[in-house]
Parts: C-alpha cells; sequence; structure tokens
C-alpha cells in the first residue's frame, strides 16, 4: 500500500487551538463558520456555499464523480442561552445541548448580547459560600434553578444588568479552557471541533501533496448537531455515502481510547453501515492506523440526522477517542493523527 500524504501536525494544532478559542455554542455559530471558512479558502480546489441554516459547505471535485462521497463534522457546541434576569441582577440559564449543570459548575463564561457586546461573568449556585450556607452547599442538587451566573459588572438589579444590554435569549459561552501537555490538549468542545481539525489537516495534505480525492466530495460543516438536526440538509442528491466524524465516546465498558482512531459500529439510533464500515476498516489496517472499534450507549451523529431527514445514502462514523465527553474534555496527538490518516485514506480510495 503507498504511503499516505504527510499530515501538517502543527497546523493541525494551531487551527484546532484557534477553533477552541472561538466561541460557537449551538445557534451562534457565525464566527466559527467565518474562521473555518476562512482557513479553506486558501485551498483553491474547494468551492464554498453557505447553507440557509447558516451550515458551511465546501465541494472538492475528484478524479471521478460516479459514487459521490460526503464528510461532515460538527462546529457547534454546548452552550446556554439567557432564560431570565433575575432580581438580584443575576441571570438564570437555558441548557443548550445535552450536559450535566455540575459539569460547568465554576466555569467561566461570556455572554454575547444583542449588539456584540461581551460581557464577562462565572456560574455558581445560588448559594454558594460555604462560610454562608454550610452544608447546603454540598446537598443541593446542581439544575438550572439552583445555579446563576455571577456578571463581572457592578450590577445588583435587573434595571442595572438590562443596561448593560443584556436580554433573555442572549448567547452564552463557556471558557475552553485550552491547554497542551505532553501531546495531550485538554479543553472544553473538542466535540466536535477536533473532527472540524481532522478534515481540515487532510484537505491540506491533499493540497500540498498535489492529490485530488478518488470521487467527488462534499465537505458538510454543521451548526446544528448539539441539538439534533445538524446535516439534515445541504448534501446533493447524487452522494452515495456520508462518513461523519465525531468524538469516540470514553469510559467504563468502552474499547475507544485518547490514542486511537475508533470507529463506531452502534450508537443510540442503531447500526451504521455494515459494508462501509467493512471498507473502512480494511482501508486503516492496510494502511497500519491505529484505530479501534466500539459501540456509544448514549450518542447521536449527524449521519444518523441525515438519515433519518431521509437520506439514502451509506453512514459510517470515525473520529478521535475523548475523555470526559460534555465535561473538560482531553485527547491526544496520536488519536487526532490516525483520524487524519482515516480521512485522507478514504479520501483517496
Amino acid at each position: 500500500m503507498t504511503n499516505l500524504p504527510k499530515v501538517d501536525q502543527e497546523f493541525m494544532l494551531e487551527f484546532l487551538i484557534e477553533l477552541l478559542n472561538t466561541p460557537s455554542p449551538t445557534g451562534y455559530t457565525h464566527h466559527a463558520i467565518t474562521l473555518v471558512s476562512k482557513t479553506l479558502k486558501q485551498f483553491d480546489q474547494l468551492e464554498l456555499s453557505a447553507t440557509r441554516k447558516g451550515a458551511l459547505i465546501a465541494r472538492w471535485p475528484g478524479e471521478a464523480s460516479y459514487t459521490p462521497r460526503g464528510l461532515t463534522a460538527h462546529i457547534d457546541t454546548l452552550g446556554a442561552m439567557v432564560k431570565e434576569i433575575k432580581s438580584n441582577g443575576r441571570l438564570k440559564l437555558t441548557n443548550i445541548g445535552g450536559f450535566a449543570w455540575n459539569t460547568v459548575e465554576g466555569e467561566g463564561l461570556t455572554v454575547f448580547t444583542g449588539d456584540e457586546k461581551e460581557i464577562r461573568g462565572s456560574l455558581l449556585l445560588t448559594k454558594s459560600s460555604s462560610h454562608v450556607h454550610g452544608v447546603e452547599v454540598h446537598k443541593t442538587e446542581r439544575n438550572a434553578d439552583a445555579l446563576e451566573v455571577r456578571l463581572d459588572a457592578r450590577t445588583s438589579s435587573q434595571k442595572e444588568t438590562r443596561a448593560l444590554g443584556i436580554e433573555v435569549g442572549d448567547f452564552v459561552a463557556f471558557d475552553p479552557r485550552v491547554e497542551i501537555n505532553n501531546g495531550f490538549i485538554r479543553s472544553r468542545h473538542l466535540d466536535d471541533k477536533a473532527c472540524v481539525a481532522n478534515i481540515v489537516a487532510a484537505v491540506k495534505a491533499l493540497h500540498d501533496a498535489g492529490l485530488k480525492p478518488a470521487q467527488d466530495v462534499t465537505l458538510h460543516f454543521s451548526n446544528y448537531e448539539e441539538v439534533g438536526h445538524g446535516a439534515s440538509a445541504g448534501f446533493p442528491e447524487d452522494m452515495a455515502e456520508l462518513v461523519t466524524v465525531d468524538m469516540a465516546a470514553l469510559g467504563e465498558g468502552q474499547n475507544s481510547d485518547e490514542f486511537h482512531a475508533t470507529l463506531c459500529v452502534k450508537d443510540s439510533g442503531g447500526p451504521y453501515h455494515y459494508s462501509l464500515n467493512k471498507r473502512l476498516r480494511q482501508l486503516a489496517e492496510a494502511h497500519h492506523i491505529p484505530h479501534k472499534v466500539d459501540i456509544y450507549p448514549y450518542y447521536g451523529s449527524d449521519g444518523e440526522a441525515y438519515w433519518r431527514a431521509g437520506g439514502d445514502v451509506a453512514v459510517s462514523l470515525i473520529g478521535p477517542g475523548v475523555d470526559a465527553s460534555h465535561s473538560y474534555e482531553r485527547t491526544h496527538m496520536d488519536a487526532l493523527k490516525a483520524t487524519t490518516d482515516w480521512i485522507i485514506a478514504y479520501l483517496l480510495s
């Protein structure tokens, strides 16, 4: 088997860090979409466009067009919106996506006002001081009613908070807190920005090597995955198969780890496509790509969203192992490299 084009890992990591530091909770993804679009514009083979829903589409002509393919990863992340401005000037939130409230307690955040001002704050228990509330701090159930945003502004009333420009419906992004240590990338929102970086790095590898994909490809960067309907539209009608690139879930009873790419053969929506799965495994074995096979018990993907919308295509799911999904996540460069190599092998096959 011929060698795959070299992945520029420094580029991949630098792009990933910039993307992680660009807030994009579902519904407020335009800044991150712009970043990905700007990065892809340097590769002249791609034709970029946007769906009316706001997803980014890149058409990539291949050597042939008899079985057009798709790749998808999502740019949107978990986040929140302002549900209520409380009488004390603090904010009650409603969550965007399926995170547990305890995973964001104490986290720094940014509120984006309607006129694009950014106001900093943090998410705390309404009764957060152990010196005042004693054991109640430990016993309180962490939920939307028990937590509030303490703004870094002089406000103690609804009127003063509204004077800052904050209103119900404003978007809230939690700090990613990106750190790189010993090849590990630790950050919120690796789901699914790590996989966006994998696809972009694969495009660069083929571009730098002067290669084209074997078939026409549609790259779909979705913006509503965390609420279930991200990639439900935006693909050409003649597309034959779709590889979803999304993080692999780690934990007790799972086969995945932070150092391999993973092929998910079944999740909450049922099994993925047998023949496409088999071909992807054969490609990984032929190119000696470190990989695992796994099943995720509580998980859905953009590929399934397209299936549910009526997409008549074969769908598979691959991605790097990510620890502590929907919390303070972590992966390793080995998993990112393996996933990118797998995407390259698929595109050239």
